[in-house]
């Protein structure tokens, strides 16, 4: 067993978790707008979610790639192609943060949940990316590719959770550090950029 790619997985996984992106900003404005409570309901839905995802992708990819090193590195390819077209998609971006919670309509905590599961479940680019992202973080050669995916899978959840909450937590603080803060967005973007990179290397290592 690889601890290294573990480890390296991980701090990938933090990375993008801190990264701003459509999930965490939704959480921080849930929280803004309506209290911790509505942000960890939005988290705790959006990681149920990745349960669904994980499997897709363990009964899957699994099957396809036993015994076949050309298909195995063909999707690492593809992996680390799409890698790095997010890197160029958030280079085109702005580099502005906005945060406005003006039209943040208030929903009970189960609706939350249930939103952020839905959310998560079917956004088809969070398939892709598991695709892209999982298969290069395989970390051993006796443990079947099925319990390595669902290892994989488990470890992004927690520690995608854990940074997620303390977003939803620390809601306040954040948006006024972001707004006192102007070039901050600067900062995470280019984070985004060299950790989709980053990754992608990795993956084809």
């Amino acid at each position: 067993m690889n601890y290294d790619t573990l480890i390296s997985f991980i701090l990938a996984t933090a990375a993008l978790a801190i990264s701003p992106g459509p999930d965490n900003i939704y959480v921080l404005m849930q929280s803004i707008a309506h209290g911790k409570k509505y942000g960890l309901a939005t988290v705790f839905g959006l990681i149920s979610g990745c349960i669904i995802h994980t499997t897709l992708l363990a009964f899957g990819v699994s099957a396809i790639i036993k015994n076949n090193d050309t298909v195995f590195f063909g999707i690492k390819l593809f992996g680390a192609g799409y890698l790095v077209y997010l890197a160029y998609q958030v280079f085109k971006s702005s580099n502005d943060l906005t945060l406005s919670e003006t039209q943040v309509p208030k929903k009970s905590v189960g609706q939350l949940f249930k939103q952020g599961f839905i959310m998560n479940v079917l956004n088809p680019k969070v398939s892709i990316f598991f695709l892209a992202f999982f298969p290069g973080f395989l970390f051993s050669e006796t443990l079947s590719t099925i319990w390595q995916f669902y290892i994989l899978g488990f470890l992004f959840m927690a520690v995608s959770l854990l940074i997620f909450s303390v977003i939803a937590v620390l809601a306040g603080n954040i948006s006024e550090y972001i707004k006192s803060h102007k070039h901050l967005g600067l900062y995470l973007k280019w984070l985004q950029i060299i950790v989709f990179i980053g990754i992608a290397v990795l993956i084809l290592v």
